[in-house]
């Protein structure tokens, strides 16, 4: 039986999701808001097969490593939920979450591979080029923490300048299409920016009007609306140009409805952990799944044989195309569909790769150790955005025959829980 009344909690550690984990007749209770040496009164509640505890009140005896937050929605907004906590504890916390995700959840011993000090972002405030925000009326807002209670946001300090006061500008000039718009992203690199607004239904002549008043009156460079089916009407010149990492002579292009890495600065780093780790050779060819819009890709080929990028979305191949024409690479080839069906076809058809890059989304790439072995790879760099999903694929590669190499662990994304990995593994000749 949970007590009826609130009880004190002292605060031992973080765990994967961010929250402050501490212990109470035996068994482990999550607290969200709480961190490493807070000493908190909770309300306890069991939530499934989770005990959490919700903060009643202040916090009695505050942590050393808190800090006053900068931003006046913090308690709120469910996006920078370690906001309050100081830079070198998150980023010690960080090593140690993706760590004992692998000990205990892939039953991979740290001692068994080499573990680099942590790749710390160059900004830890005022970094995000991206943004999803969800329209309510004229305003635009974050969901709140762990809800989807709406908290509209005017300014927003984790976003570049570029993006900054974008929410509270745009908010209103978007009511129009309020009703029908289920997501606005916003993108900006360097000082241009632009957004997207993701439909319910199919585009309305009145919903395209609205996007391009917000442009003209913003001076953004363009905007995309994606109905619910269908293709997506642009609106300006939205894609926006940056360059590739370590190769700076090819062209990346970003779009505000395609996936980008949100710290670019940080990207730099991540980019040249995943190429140091999988260290292609002039004779290599490299299989990448989840290519996305070439991110990985042009700095793999500048070294490679040769690189085959597969991704689902026709949005991102597209911009890899582009990029791959500008930049005149011609040793890439992009494949447009889902990883599985496309390892399956080229397994049918008898291919074989040395090397491979996997970034996978944030449930993982299940089958991935089937469909490489089949592919004969050697070696595998998996860049990882959920410590959870990394453990479970590094476990069923290690059962494969792939031995754990190295793990690099990148701060992408300071003044939160979300953590991004490189791990690289090697099969046995």
């Amino acid at each position: 039986m949970l007590p009826d009344s609130p009880i004190e909690l002292t605060i031992e550690r973080l765990g994967q999701l961010g929250e402050g984990v501490a212990s109470y007749e035996g068994r482990t209770v999550f607290v969200p808001g709480a961190f490493p040496g807070d000493r908190v009164r909770v309300r306890l509640e069991q939530e499934g097969k989770v005990m959490r505890g919700h903060l009643v009140g202040e916090v009695l005896v505050p942590s050393p490593d808190r800090k006053p937050s900068p931003c006046a929605i913090s308690a709120r907004c469910g996006g920078c939920d370690w906001l309050e906590l100081n830079e070198s504890a998150q980023r010690a916390a960080k090593q140690e979450i993706v760590l004992s995700a692998l000990e205990h959840l892939g039953h991979l011993k740290r001692d068994t591979f080499a573990v680099r000090p942590l790749l710390v972002a160059p900004w830890d405030f005022g970094y995000r080029r991206r943004a999803v925000l969800h329209p309510l009326k004229d305003e635009l807002t974050y969901f709140g923490r762990r809800s989807h209670d709406r908290v509209p946001v005017e300014v927003c300090p984790a976003l570049m300048p570029a993006l900054a006061e974008l929410p509270g500008k745009l908010g209103p000039l978007l009511k129009p299409l309020a009703r029908e718009a289920e997501e606005v992203h916003l993108l900006a690199e360097g000082k241009k920016a632009a957004f997207a607004v993701m439909l319910k239904g199919q585009v309305a002549p009145r919903y395209v009007e609205a996007c391009e008043a917000a442009v003209r009156a913003l001076r953004l460079e363009g905007a995309v609306l994606v109905p619910k089916e269908g293709s997506p009407r642009i609106i300006g010149k939205p894609v926006l140009r940056s360059l590739s990492p370590l190769v700076p002579e090819v062209p990346l292009f970003l779009r505000p409805d395609a996936f980008s890495q949100a710290h670019g600065e940080a990207n730099v780093g991540l980019v040249t952990a995943a190429v140091h780790e999988l260290a292609p050779r002039e004779t290599d060819s490299v299989l990448e799944l989840y290519s996305g819009n070439g991110n990985f890709t042009f700095p793999l080929a500048a070294s490679a044989a040769s690189v085959l990028g597969v991704e689902s979305s026709s949005v991102s191949v597209d911009l890899a195309q582009r990029s791959a024409r500008e930049g005149h690479v011609t040793n890439v080839r992009f494949v447009q569909g889902d990883s599985r069906k496309v390892c399956e076809g080229l397994i049918r058809e008898g291919k074989r790769f040395d090397l491979a890059l996997v970034d996978p989304p944030r449930t993982g790439a299940p089958g991935l150790a089937k469909w490489l072995t089949a592919l004969g790879v050697k070696r595998v760099v998996y860049v990882a955005c959920d410590p959870g999903a990394l453990a479970r694929d590094a476990a069923a590669l290690a059962q494969a025959g792939y031995a754990p190499r190295a793990l690099q662990v990148v701060d992408m994304f300071p003044q939160t829980h979300h953590v991004e990995s490189v791990m690289s593994f090697e099969r046995a000749a």
